[in-house]
């Protein structure tokens, strides 16, 4: 391929093909990255943190790896952005918040560890909402991070950073975190492609928690195959993580070019959906598309969704609240109001309740489970609505900023819930620009699957390769 001169529009495949090839410099890439950041990070608040002598050093030592032939893998060189709730040695690990806003951790996350060894370059650290506890990114110590394809609108949250990033190319790929949606909402929201492992795949040892059972770890990226890539570097068990799984770990490349033909895709009604007549036109059209590529098509019954999202908000917020328990009794004004109250209010919540949500994950999760004997992928809204503008959340004790929240998270805290993958891939735009996404979700541990189903949607249709113009 001829060399772009934008080089910030490259997929992590398409520059690492290059590094290889010793046609693309990996301090040339980075310093090309770390140019747009200066020139755009202004106005789109994706990075909290910028370490660009730290990011020339890795590269330089790429560079130098590439010189003797001993690259380690695909993502050497390749300059990526870290959600700010990952460790990072000698690098301030804010977590979006006020209480940890001088933190200068003396180790790294594990995936943070795990990424170095592969290569990455990190370009520095990356918006998020207040304590990943909300999904507007609208972070009243640092600002709102702001979506590529229209600042005025919310990139979405938590790893809102992430996803403006990968979006606006001030990062070739990122890592976020997903509790309740926080890596799906912002993909969906921004036009990336965002994956939520399953439960246990990639250790959070070292990531700044807001509610252990449910946290998990992942990549943000332009492409399926670039989430892939960045998986391959992350997943695997890790002893010092008390939820991370002993599973093997392929390569998800390796199937990714399988096709879809013959998957059995499960679908809900569209009565039982209720999204925005955009999202729903586009999702209709996702539909027909996977029938054309051959899969079939069968909508399903879940009756259990209903007490998904509930169920997931009171061992979300309970979980939250224990971590905090400290902070709140000595430190309570340095919250924001909407991460306060809703602190505050989890700590009324009765064990009788918490033991309720306890069950009810039991028993949507055998439903899940039952629903994946007869299919292999499911087809979901990611998000029902476009990205909102950032005004519409309204005060964080408001009626609308509670409306715009309990619908954007309709769809996915499910996945959370019963800690089965899921990932955003897009699939449309509406009529003012915005992007839609189309999620997906498989048994546990079929990251393989649901990989090769998105990336034949994905290559079947032209909306990654969309890019905002700023």
């Amino acid at each position: 391929m001829t060399l772009p001169q934008s080089l910030h529009r490259l997929t992590v495949a398409q520059a690492s093909g290059l590094i290889r090839q010793r046609r693309l410099s990996p301090r040339e890439l980075t310093q090309a990255l770390l140019d747009r950041i200066a020139a755009l990070n202004p106005r789109l608040n994706a990075y909290l943190t910028v370490t660009a002598d730290q990011a020339l050093q890795h590269a330089a030592e790429s560079e130098a790896r590439t010189a003797r032939g001993e690259l380690r893998g695909p993502l050497d060189g390749i300059p990526i952005g870290l959600k700010d709730l990952f460790a990072t040695k000698g690098v301030r690990t804010t977590a979006g918040s006020r209480i940890f806003a001088d933190w200068t951790p003396d180790h790294d996350a594990a995936v943070v560890e795990r990424l170095h060894a592969a290569g990455a370059v990190s370009l520095g650290k990356t918006h998020m909402h207040e304590f990943a506890f909300g999904i507007t990114n609208v972070n009243p110590h640092y600002g709102p991070a702001r979506n590529p394809w229209d600042p005025d609108r919310m990139t979405g949250g938590s790893s809102g950073g992430s996803g403006a990033a990968v979006a606006a190319g001030l990062a070739l790929a990122a890592l976020g975190s997903d509790t309740g949606g926080s890596i799906r909402i912002p993909a969906a929201l921004c036009g990336v492609v965002g994956l939520k492992t399953t439960y246990g795949l990639v250790s959070r040892r070292g990531a700044v928690p807001l509610a252990w059972s449910l946290d998990h770890v992942g990549p943000l990226a332009r492409t399926v195959e670039d989430a892939a890539l960045m998986l391959n570097s992350i997943a695997g068990h890790d002893p010092r993580d008390p939820g991370s799984a002993s599973v093997p770990v392929p390569d998800y490349t390796r199937g990714l070019r399988d096709g879809v033909r013959g998957l059995r895709f499960g679908i809900l009604p569209r009565s039982a959906t209720s999204v925005d007549k955009e999202v729903d036109d586009a999702l209709a059209q996702a539909h027909r598309v996977l029938e054309g590529l051959g899969a079939r098509l069968e909508e399903v019954d879940f009756p259990s969704l209903q007490y998904a999202a509930s169920a997931s908000t009171v061992l979300l917020s309970s979980e939250a609240a224990a971590f905090h328990r400290k902070w709140m009794d000595e430190r309570p004004q340095d919250y924001g109001n909407d991460v306060l109250i809703r602190l505050a209010s989890a700590r009324l919540l009765p064990a009788t309740l918490l033991v309720t949500a306890q069950r009810v994950r039991r028993m949507v999760r055998r439903e899940l489970l039952a629903l994946f004997q007869r299919v292999d992928v499911l087809l979901w809204p990611a998000v029902p609505v476009a990205a909102p503008r950032i005004g519409e959340q309204g005060e964080a004790h408001g009626n609308e900023h509670r409306r715009i929240r309990a619908s954007i998270t309709r769809f996915t805290p499910l996945f959370n819930l019963t800690g089965l993958p899921a990932l955003s891939v897009p699939c449309g735009f509406t009529t003012e620009g915005l992007p839609i996404g189309l999620q997906m979700a498989a048994a546990p541990f079929q990251e393989p699957t649901l990989l090769r189903a998105a990336h034949a949607y994905e290559q079947a249709t032209e909306w990654h390769t969309r890019t905002p113009s700023l």
